[in-house]
């Protein structure tokens, strides 16, 4: 079993920056490679950044490539996204998430955290 646990979200002007950060724990955490995805209500939940188990390969969707990027601490088991020149468009709740090599769909995830609201906003 794998746990994870969100942190960061919040409310942030068009323009400006945020840092996700998602603990992972369990005997096989390690294990996965770890994202991000985010979900708007009534709209499917979908991909954002993933990364390798090792750190060393990263995948981003188009809409965010150039303003997020995904980082892994692989000693303290965590992943980040951070987040720039963010958008209005960009407010929706984000899900970290564990699951095979480099995945990037949400089928493809095994384990979720509870989620984080990030709202762009002036």
């Amino acid at each position: 079993q794998v746990q994870l646990v969100e942190s960061g979200g919040g409310l942030v002007q068009p323009g400006g920056s945020l840092r996700l950060s998602c603990a992972a724990s369990g005997r096989t955490s390690s294990g996965y490679s770890l994202g991000w995805f985010r979900q708007a209500p009534g709209k499917e939940r979908e991909f954002v950044a993933v990364i390798s188990r090792s750190g060393s390969l990263k995948r981003y969707a188009d809409s965010v490539k150039g303003r997020f990027t995904i980082f892994r601490d692989v000693p303290k088991n965590t992943v980040e996204l951070q987040m720039n020149s963010l958008k209005p468009e960009d407010t929706d709740v984000y899900y970290c998430a564990a699951g095979g090599n480099l995945f990037q769909q949400k089928s493809e995830a095994h384990y979720w955290g509870q989620g984080t609201q990030v709202t762009v906003s002036s």
